[in-house]
């Protein structure tokens, strides 16, 4: 009876959006979860969460810091902070949405949360390695996933068509309602295939890929939260490049004569470098470091790889 009536004291001194989250915070540290989804640490995590849940705008905490909330809000407010902790959910799960910059993404268990670093660099237009940006006319997307890079390139690119390629029939789900969320239904057509399998004889300006890299030994150690994704979505098999080398080996007869590819590898770079140590790429600088995601010139793919996707084998002098 005493824990009972201590419990309920606890949860009835939180009356602010302050005390929710102190205490969010607290719970968090407390249960030792993992931030990797967007939120880089308790703090943001739980001002994301709070905010959500009280309809409050996710940009100005400030003004509402000590704002009183309702018994209901408080309740929602906890119930969400509990699910977080027990299932060890990403918050864009939570929620259903996912942030990459200024777009906003509908998100669930069908689809990796959207974290891609190479957003970072269509919001520069791929500049400088993109010699013309306002001349790219079509772009391929390979694993989509939720589509947040197509529908991020085709605003970038807005004489671009973009083609979104992903396996899972689940994930292209998702990517549809983003897609006609953006009004974007006559420029990002959504395909279901292994990667160039399906497509029609096409080249295209720009090809981008945030594939599954993590390779077999990291897979094992990956936090609980990260386990909640679609496996397929993170695996790379052994050294975590089963669908880099395809991507790369396919790469050269769906590039205009100037086109460029841009992966994204995560840590894989070390692994990248072995298997192709006279590709040449060119690793390019993100807030996740300078080895996250590579870009290669169509002409460099092309010595590079045969038309059968084969690495072309150097005559030694």
């Amino acid at each position: 009876m005493k824990t009972r009536k201590s419990a309920s004291e606890a949860r009835d001194a939180l009356k602010t959006v302050r005390d929710l989250l102190r205490h969010a915070v607290s719970r968090f540290n407390e249960a030792g979860l993992f931030f990797g989804h967007g939120n880089v640490d308790a703090w943001d995590e739980a001002v994301y969460l709070v905010l959500h849940r009280l309809h409050l705008p996710l940009d100005r905490l400030d003004p509402f810091l000590d704002a009183r909330v309702t018994a209901s809000e408080r309740d929602i407010v906890l119930a969400t902070v509990a699910e977080r902790i027990e299932r060890r959910v990403p918050a864009a799960y939570l929620t259903g949405e996912a942030w990459l910059g200024i777009y906003r993404f509908v998100v669930d268990e069908r689809v990796i949360v959207p974290r891609s670093f190479i957003a970072e660099l269509l919001f520069e237009g791929l500049a400088p390695w993109l010699a013309a940006p306002d001349a790219v006319t079509s772009v391929l997307d390979l694993c989509t996933g939720s589509g947040c890079l197509a529908i991020i390139a085709a605003d970038v690119f807005p004489a671009a068509r973009v083609d979104a390629v992903d396996l899972s029939v689940e994930a292209l789900a998702v990517a549809r309602l983003n897609v006609e969320a953006y009004a974007l239904s006559e420029r990002v057509r959504l395909v279901e295939s292994n990667l160039y399998e399906a497509l029609p004889a096409h080249r295209y300006d720009v090809i981008i890929s945030n594939p599954p890299y993590v390779n077999e030994a990291s897979m094992a150690l990956l936090p609980a939260e990260y386990q909640r994704e679609p496996r397929m979505a993170l695996a790379g098999g052994r050294d975590g490049l089963d669908l880099v080398r395809r991507i790369l080996g396919g790469a050269s007869p769906r590039l205009t004569d100037d086109g460029l590819l841009v992966v994204e590898v995560g840590h894989e770079r070390a692994h990248v470098e072995a298997a192709f140590p006279e590709l040449g790429c060119t690793w390019l600088s993100t807030s996740g470091g300078d080895d996250a995601v590579f870009c290669i010139e169509a002409a460099a793919l092309k010595r590079a790889f045969t038309p059968t996707g084969r690495v072309r084998l150097r005559r030694r002098a």
